[in-house]
């Protein structure tokens, strides 16, 4: 699905040889600002490597069409950015760029549900507290449905019951739906539940792999 070969990048990373499988659940962890962020930018080519090759699908991410990539791999960065005025046109939203077929809205209200956010899809988005957006993202993300989800942080407004609740609602839907996702956490036991895989980020270098036991 993904690979990186001898990738560098900046003063950030430094990445010699990493595989994340297709239809695999991968937590990325370690401290603050040791690149964990911009690997998912590396993936999304929203950031380009210095030097090395990274790999989606077999082709180097800078020879996909940009769009495409994105479709088929699709980021949800830690600070969700917010379209229209409503909960039901930011659902939307994400299906009107893709350019696929709009969501209907038992499809929209299924989908906060299981999220738990409490709301009504005419409900001013603007009005919504930082959890409550993130929610709202990971719904926006589901009813898209892309084969790959790049998660940064994507529950860290949240309170630890609640983020297990959102997280273990996510990673269900993904495995039945066979998706690969890659999330970003600063929660050990958030990792430690979701992925399949752990990988500690040590500042710039990925050198190894821990498998959750």
């Amino acid at each position: 699905m993904f690979t990186f070969e001898e990738a560098v990048y900046k003063d950030i990373l430094h990445i010699d040889d990493l595989r994340i499988h297709k239809g695999s659940m991968t937590a990325l962890i370690g401290e603050s600002g040791t690149g964990k962020s911009t690997m998912l930018k590396l993936m999304n080519h929203l950031v380009s490597a210095d030097k090395g090759v990274i790999r989606f699908q077999g082709t180097p991410v800078q020879d996909w069409e940009a769009v495409e990539l994105r479709r088929e791999a699709a980021m949800l960065s830690q600070h969700p950015v917010l379209f229209g005025d409503t909960v039901k046109e930011n659902l939307e939203s994400g299906c009107r760029f893709a350019g696929r077929p709009l969501p209907s809205e038992e499809q929209m209200t299924h989908s906060i549900q299981q999220y738990d956010l409490q709301k009504e899809l005419d409900d001013d988005a603007g009005t919504l507290s930082g959890g409550e957006q993130q929610r709202l993202a990971l719904a926006r993300l589901t009813l898209l449905d892309p084969p790959v989800c790049l998660l940064d942080e994507p529950t860290s407004a949240l309170d630890e019951g609640l983020e297990h609740e959102v997280m273990e609602a996510f990673i269900k839907h993904a495995r039945k739906k066979q998706k690969t996702v890659v999330f970003v956490t600063h929660s050990r036991s958030i990792a430690d539940a979701y992925a399949d895989e752990t990988m500690d980020i040590t500042p710039f270098s990925y050198k190894g792999r821990k498998i959750n036991e």
